[in-house]
């Protein structure tokens, strides 16, 4: 085929062990066009006399082996990687390897966990007793006058310099239990939002009450210190916190945190619950009234969770659902689910005149066909009615199917300032035990919808059933507008607080919620690293699937300089992070709380997705009582299984645990220093020397971990010495190739050199703390230990990176080695220890290209060298990023993005393989795309009006700040803020979304150690040479620059987003979006009880606003257009 591209093999060349023709197929990914399909179709043999002549096969080999050997002398010498294995093999004798027990091990692991969450049960419990005997015995008081710590206040003057009223002196202190932040750990304050009067009577006397719960808090942390804060919700709105803090407003002067929209509060509220939202979008919707049923529909979902099952009907003079693909169902209102709908709602337009009878019936049928197919929460079930109040025909619907029994609830919403339908609204929700409010600004909303939640606790609270609820996965967004945005991953547990009082029994009277969190880090600590192996680890996920606590959930993505949450960072499923799993049979197992193991054959990450490891994973599985929780543990297949163990005198391991060069973990728990206040300053490393010398007897360690630490610092101990000889010897500036030596085992013990004076280094953020992939971590070991780990015995494996870390492009490139120590007992064998150096990349240059002047004498004349113009000489390692190359700007990227014609041969020819892997906790830009773009014509006038329009809108945006939109739950993310916000949506298309994506990885295959062949460029043929480098990861590549081959795309390692978009795709979609995953119930429910007081339903909404609310009626016409139709 003349004139198409194609790929040649010498097919005269010696293979030792190359494959030959049948060739592989390319990869998919490659077949994109027709030029595409043509590069692979020619395939003729290479004359010898063409390819050998200008790229001598017996040369490229010698370069290879004489580089390979050079960096190999260079790397053993100064890591002392010969001496460690040599020291390892001299205590061999006295080492035992023992197979892990994976479920012995992951019931231990669960029963430590179940006894810590216990523990914070019994506060909590402690709680909720101290908060009900305080209200028993308190009378309320109209006229009450008390003072009390406001938490915003605190430690304010006026400009008198005396405190001003709420704010009086509140003594704050440092504390590194709770993050460094000031705290009092002997009192608690209050918070209250913006919206609610802090002298309120109703507040004034819960506050008064509840100053009984101040000893308490100090108790329980008494009693178990690794308590962090311990609170009290009140329905009224304010949060008492321990320890008292100081509460910083946002940068709008607002309080925006309501301890009454948290997922904590509203779990322990109500029980689980079925919702079906009925909106009235008929003609006399229109305008305003519209705009405050979309943002009454928006918090209606804010108070729904994983737990809890919804849909939303639309009905003017028919219905329609807003998602046809959930038509007769109900969905789980997990994240997406409510974000989805939010999204929807907000495009709700009005017509036509309302019929209400039949969107009752519809929701009515949906709800009963659901809980006869034993479907949704099977617990509450709710109507959500929202209009303007024109409804008629609506008694036969409730005759036929809600009475007499009434086990549907019905919530009536009268929206606007219109009383005409009122009472009939009321009518519909007491005679259905529901609620009727009016909503006449978008500032009631809030309030007015949570009085659905304290309807809904009447009978859990009569029968005074405390249930015990622990929340998904979460950040802590308590603090985040005080003194720290504190990222840590918590859970919390919760009870709710009823009043005794037999005068109010009947009423239900919801006081509140009391928590106190749990951080999921302490948590997993209770699983130690060192019992799990090189690539093991464990997690949690509860009973809807999501991942809890997970070494592969990223609930943090970068935008610009920050770090924030992803607005799905936790209801990521246990399926999206273990995906190997398509079967979900561990997700299943696990969701009911199953004890067992399964094996799975996993490609694992690293590197941030540039690299994988092929691994066989055992999955060790059992659940946490008395919790939603399931705890897994993975193990992989070969050296994970095992542990060695080893014993040494504690006089010696003392003696060289005291090195200057040597660390340990921090965060590995060696010994318990979060329990004793006096303990918590000390490293690990200082109490495991204080437990040792028996200076400190009340501390508690884990002897097993002690020891193999005391063992490790016994064997590696020489290599001080052998390192610091070293440095003495090469004090000659000429002789500097490496920055530092190091060296990590098993037991998290970590011990580094340098070779050059500290302000030399390269890298100053390797092995430490700032460059978590470098040391010792709670998630797992260093990538240059799990790299070093899969390499054959004393091989190394090298990695490029910038000097600091991949986001810093432009800084200095260094090169790490690194080999596995392994020990082998009774035919078992388990990596000890991995040592390794940094060093400089122009010294790694410097070598080979020295290394490419040598020649061999088969193959004639010494050519030129890698540096001359003649030849392009390539150093990639076997993930084929480039190490080497003559033109420094390619140092660092991916050969296909260089070289796409090269990479393309090499895929065709079974070199390198291409893995496709995916990523479901991506952020991806979404298609461009302005809500407004086809908006309609408002009026003839809108022209003239749209300067005005977008002033008035600003000034509301600014005065509704605290009152429309008060307060958003912390597992929302960055969910959309407000209906007024949509309508500058097109302002924030770069904001990046949650979405799917599939990316490739290339990996060389290890069996063919070398190759060459010619490419066929049209008019002209690229030859070339691949030698694999001994004793390393590293290939060597040597083309012939002179022919353009740029025919060929690049071949890249880019991401792509996966979805379905396509018509023929809509019904998959669809399909996707209705199906319900396996999930477990809680286990209590309480939906009626006969002695509940129905009649209490409701009654005139409290109208009287504030500046903003009676500006908002006035300057209606100015609002965008979107939200007036």
């Amino acid at each position: 085929m003349p004139g198409l591209p194609g790929f040649h093999l010498d097919t005269n060349a010696p293979h030792h062990g190359r494959p030959c023709c049948p060739w592989p197929v390319a990869p998919a990914s490659l077949r994109k066009t027709t030029i595409m399909l043509g590069l692979l179709l020619s395939s003729t043999s290479l004359p010898p006399t063409c390819g050998q002549a200008k790229i001598p096969l017996e040369t490229v080999k010698l370069w290879a082996d004489t580089f390979g050997q050079d960096l190999y002398n260079t790397v053993t010498k100064y890591s002392g990687s010969l001496l460690l294995q040599k020291k390892y093999k001299d205590v061999e004798p006295s080492l035992s390897i023992s197979e892990v027990d994976g479920l012995e091990l992951v019931r231990k692991f669960s029963e430590d966990m179940e006894a810590m969450l216990r523990r914070k049960v019994e506060a909590v419990k402690n709680l909720v007793e101290a908060a009900e005997e305080a209200d028993l015995n308190h009378e309320f008081n109209e006229s009450l006058v008390f003072d009390y710590y406001n938490s915003v206040l605190i430690n304010e003057r006026d400009e008198n310099g005396n405190y001003v009223e709420l704010g009086a002196e509140f003594i704050l202190e440092s504390n590194t239990h709770f993050s460094n932040l000031m705290v009092n750990t002997s009192i608690s304050n209050v918070q209250l939002p913006t919206n609610v009067y802090n002298k309120d009577p109703d507040i004034l006397n819960g506050v008064y009450m509840s100053e009984a719960l101040n000893p308490v808090f100090v108790e329980n942390f008494r009693r178990d210190p690794t308590l962090t804060w311990q609170y009290f919700g009140s329905s009224t709105g304010f949060f008492r916190i321990y320890p008292g803090i100081k509460w910083t407003p946002d940068e709008n002067g607002v309080i925006t945190f309501d301890c009454r929209n948290r997922g904590w509060y509203i779990q322990a509220a109500t029980s689980p619950k079925d919702i079906v939202i009925v909106v009235d979008t008929s003609g006399s919707m229109k305008g305003l009234r519209m705009t405050i049923a979309k943002h009454t529909i928006s918090t209606i979902l804010d108070t729904l969770g994983e737990n809890d099952f919804v849909n939303i009907i639309a009905y003017s003079d028919y219905i329609h659902y807003i998602e046809p693909c959930f038509k007769g169902i109900l969905v789980q209102a997990d994240r997406d689910n409510r974000e989805h709908f939010k999204q929807l709602v907000d495009e709700l337009m009005v017509k036509g005149v309302g019929v209400v009878n039949q969107a009752l019936t519809e929701a009515f049928q949906i709800l009963k066909k659901f809980q006869e197919a034993r479907q949704g929460s099977l617990c509450n079930q709710a109507i959500m009615l929202i209009t303007d109040g024109a409804v008629e025909d609506y008694e036969p619907v409730f005759e036929k199917y809600n009475w007499p029994d009434r086990k549907v609830r019905v919530f009536t919403y009268l929206i606007g300032r219109e009383v005409t339908f009122a009472d009939r609204l009321k009518w519909i929700a007491c005679n259905n035990k529901g609620y009727y409010t009016q909503i006449s600004t978008l500032a009631d909303a809030q309030e007015n919808v949570m009085e659905y939640l304290h309807v809904l606790s009447r009978p859990m609270v009569i029968n005074h059933d405390h249930d015990i609820i622990w929340t998904e996965a979460y950040m802590d967004s308590k603090l985040s507008t005080s003194q720290a945005q504190n990222m840590m991953l918590l859970t919390t547990v919760a009870m709710p607080v009823f009043s005794k009082k037999n005068e109010t029994r009947s009423h239900g009277i919801l006081l509140g919620v009391v928590g106190s969190d749990v951080a999921l880090r302490e948590l997993m600590k209770l699983a130690p690293r060192y019992k799990l192996g090189v690539h093991g680890y464990a997690f949690l996920n509860t009973n809807n699937g999501y991942i809890l606590s997970h070494p592969d959930l990223r609930p943090l993505y970068r935008e610009g300089k920050k770090l924030k949450p992803k607005p799905n960072y936790n209801s990521v499923d246990l399926s999206e992070v273990e995906w190997e799993d398509q079967a979900e049979t561990l997700r299943t197992a696990m969701i009911n709380g199953e004890t067992g193991s399964l094996s799975m054959d996993v490609k694992v990450p690293l590197d941030k997705g540039k690299r994988v490891l092929f691994l066989t994973n055992d999955y060790f599985f059992t659940d946490i009582s008395d919790t939603p929780f399931s705890l897994g543990v993975v193990l992989s297949r070969g050296h994970g299984e095992y542990i060695l163990l080893g014993n040494t005198s504690v006089e010696d391991g003392l003696h060289d645990l005291l090195h200057p060069d040597l660390t340990l973990a921090s965060d590995w728990i060696y010994c318990i220093t979060d329990i004793d206040p006096d303990h918590r300053k000390l490293s690990q490393l200082e109490a495991v020397v204080r437990f040792l010398t028996g200076k400190d007897p009340d501390l508690e360690c884990d002897e097993e971990l002690v020891r193999e630490v005391l063992l490790d610092a016994v064997v590696t101990a020489p290599m001080e010495a052998y390192w610091t000889a070293l440095a003495l010897n090469t004090s000659d500036e000429s002789e500097q190739v490496v920055d530092v030596a190091f060296l990590g085992t098993r037991a998290g013990l970590l011990r580094s050199t340098l070779f050059v004076g500290s302000e030399k280094v390269s890298d100053k953020k390797f092995l430490t703390p700032e460059d978590e992939a470098s040391v010792f971590t709670l998630d797992g070991f260093p990538l240059w230990y799990r790299q070093a780990a899969e390499q054959p015995a004393g091989s190394f494996v090298f990695n490029l990176r910038s000097a600091e870390g991949a986001e810093s492009p432009g800084q200095p490139m260094v090169v790490t080695a690194s080999t596995a120590v392994a020990v082998t007992v009774d035919k078992k064998t388990a990596i000890a220890a991995a040592v390794g150096v940094q060093m400089r990349l122009e010294f790694l240059q410097r070598t080979f290209w020295a290394s490419t002047r040598q020649c061999s004498a088969v193959d004639g004349p010494c050519p030129e060298s890698c540096q001359d113009s003649e030849l392009d000489c390539f150093v990639i390692d076997n993930n084929g990023f480039i190490l080497i190359s003559g033109r420094s700007q390619e140092m660092g990227r991916f050969l296909g993005e260089v070289d796409g014609a090269l990479m393309t041969q090499l895929l065709s020819m079974g070199v390198f393989s291409q893995v496709t892997m995916y990523d479901y906790q991506a952020m991806c830009r979404p298609l461009s795309h302005h809500p407004s773009a086809a908006r309609p014509l408002v009026s003839s006038i809108s022209a003239l009006l749209t300067a005005t329009r977008w002033l008035v809108n600003e000034l509301l945006l600014v005065l509704l700040e605290w009152s429309a939109w008060a307060s958003w739950p912390e597992d929302s993310g960055a969910e959309a803020k407000a209906v007024f916000h949509h309508s500058h949506k097109h302002k924030k298309q770069d904001v990046l979304q949650p979405c799917d994506t599939a990316y490739p990885v290339f990996v060389h295959q290890t069996a063919i150690r070398e190759t060459n062949g010619i490419i066929e460029c049209g008019a002209c043929q690229k030859i070339f040479v691949m030698q694999q480098i001994p004793n390393s990861n590293l290939l060597l590549l040597v083309t012939d620059p002179t022919c353009d081959c740029s025919i060929f795309p690049p071949v890249l390692q880019e991401a792509t987003e996966v979805k379905l978009t396509s018509a023929h795709n809509a019904s998959v979609k669809c399909d996707r979006l209705r199906s319900q995953k396996l999930r477990r119930r809680p286990d209590s429910c309480h939906a009626f009880h006969p002695e509940e007081n129905a009649q209490e339903c409701g009654g005139t909404s409290d109208t009287s606003a504030s500046l903003p609310m009676l500006l908002l009626p006035l300057c209606a016409w100015g609002l965008p257009p979107q939200l007036l139709r």
